[in-house]
């Protein structure tokens, strides 16, 4: 029988609307597992349990008393690492932040909770959010639910694996290089890259650079999409927002249930590699497999991509110069306490000259622009979401693909960074599992500013994944998981290098 805390937000939320599924039961079946699986995967680093039970029983009384409620209403939330929540710690995965409680919520974790989303606890992260290895020395190493000593991927590790095994329905994420998708394909989950602006940030610091960006995170399309309904608004702060929603903020019931889309009238665009990527071989033939078991549902499909000349340069130069704003006086004055990821891209950082800079972002221009022609021409583009298949936690970065040494640690993450420099919206679904047994997450990416129709080409797409047992959804073994020893007894549970 189905757990509550299993069950999609979306019929969870029915439920509790219906009178059939009490807040209270909801949250104490959630809580339950987190008790049961997590010293297997050390997803959650900070619990708020006994302040989310009396909000549950807040919730409960107001379905009781019939009050109108909100689209989250009851419904298990947790935060990543890098993001406030109010009463909880905000330490960004850093020895140096370990006592750092968030006095405010940052501006989704107060919509999230306005519409009635109660917020259990906050998810693992790699220090600052450096890197696709959820894994760091103040809270140690998040592990993949379907093998824990491999890698839930990074940055929103902790998020993916809390919805993976059932902790919760519903969890946020950021995503620069595939920090949302990443950590989704590598578990299980979906999760989903916005337009710039379209999820407004009154954190980030450098609110005019695109490359990072908040997304939801759930176990299915649907969920997403009710969660990210929740999640917008016409935010001064971030000016990407201001733009974006100048004549107002966008219609949440519009995003919580997007048109259909007919997919047998798309022109599909299909591609391994982008033509730059380092994708391991066997990634490359599991993707070829699985999208002959669904491609007949479009008009056409061509092995086809985007020219993303200079990709690679693009991102390398705008990410470190990201990093460099925000952590350049950490690294200077704790060089001991922060780890090899901030050192290097503070270092790298200083390397660079405005010239450099210049030249970044005229070639990132120039790489959008040719990105809008070959979408004259194609509806939309499916990709591997990962390079590689899940491995070891204990390995800083993967140093090599197919034998062939990667150029820095973020190199593996060039199927994601290559949509991370257009701006285009994109999600990550799970298909299947690959040839080593390990989830398997397929990218879908929309047009510039087509949030909507992504979503709703995705959730379709996911429909026919879910008929087919080779690419449906991979849930991991509950019971396996619960008798498995504690993560944190592994060896370089903390370490860095």
């Amino acid at each position: 029988m189905t757990e509550p805390c299993d069950l999609p937000a979306t019929t969870a939320r029915v439920l509790i609307g219906e009178r059939k599924l009490s807040p209270v039961e909801l949250m104490d079946s959630c809580i339950a597992r987190i008790e049961a699986v997590d010293h297997a995967v050390n997803a959650i680093i900070a619990r708020s349990f006994e302040t989310a039970r009396e909000t549950a029983r807040q919730s409960e009384a107001a379905v009781m008393r019939g009050d109108e409620l909100g689209a989250l209403h009851g419904l298990p939330l947790v935060v990543k690492d890098l993001i406030d929540a109010r009463g909880l710690p905000t330490s960004f995965g850093s020895v140096l932040f370990a006592d750092n409680i968030a006095k405010e919520d940052e501006a989704i974790v107060a919509m999230l909770k306005r519409s009635g989303a109660i917020v259990v606890g906050k998810t693992n992260v790699p220090e600052w959010g450096a890197g696709g290895n959820t894994r760091n020395a103040l809270h140690g190493a998040t592990g993949n639910p379907f093998d824990p000593d491999r890698s839930a991927a990074g940055s929103s590790g902790g998020s993916a694996v809390a919805l993976a095994t059932g902790m919760v329905p519903l969890a946020t994420g950021s995503d620069t290089g595939g920090s949302v998708r990443n950590p989704a394909a590598f578990c299980g989950v979906v999760g989903f890259r916005p337009s710039p602006g379209l999820i407004a940030s009154n954190s980030r610091n450098m609110a005019w650079l695109q490359i990072s960006q908040l997304g939801p995170m759930a176990r299915t399309v649907s969920d997403a999409c009710l969660m990210l309904s929740c999640m917008l608004d016409r935010d001064g702060r971030d000016p990407l927002s201001a733009i974006l929603h100048a004549g107002g903020s966008p219609d949440a019931a519009t995003y919580r249930d997007p048109q259909r889309i007919d997919l047998a009238a798309l022109r599909i665009a299909a591609t391994t590699d982008f033509g730059f990527a380092p994708t391991e071989r066997a990634t490359a033939e599991t993707f070829r497999r699985k999208l002959a078991s669904f491609g007949s549902a479009f008009r056409a499909v061509e092995w086809a991509h985007p020219d993303c000349s200079n990709a690679d340069e693009v991102f390398r130069i705008l990410r470190a110069v990201a990093f460099l704003g925000r952590h350049r006086e950490l690294a200077e004055k704790f060089p001991d306490k922060v780890g090899p990821n901030i050192r290097d891209n503070v270092a790298e950082g200083l390397g660079y000259s405005a010239a450099d800079v210049a030249r970044a972002l005229s070639m990132q221009t120039d790489m959008y622009r040719r990105w809008q022609a070959f979408f004259g021409a194609h509806d939309f583009v499916l990709a591997p979401a990962v390079t590689i298949s899940p491995r070891p936690w204990s390995e800083l970065y993967p140093a090599e693909i197919d034998g062939v040494k990667t150029k820095s640690y973020f190199h593996w993450l060039a199927l994601a960074y290559a949509v991370t420099n257009v701006g285009h919206p994109v999600v990550a679904i799970p298909a299947g599992r690959d040839g080593a047994g390990l989830p398997f997450g397929i990218q879908v990416i929309g047009p510039r500013g087509g949030d909507l129709a992504t979503l709703a080409v995705a959730r379709e797409i996911e429909a026919l994944l879910a008929a087919n047992p080779e690419t449906a959804r991979p849930v991991p073994d509950i019971a396996w998981l619960q008798r498995r020893p504690p993560i944190a007894g592994k060896p370089g549970f903390k370490d860095f290098d």
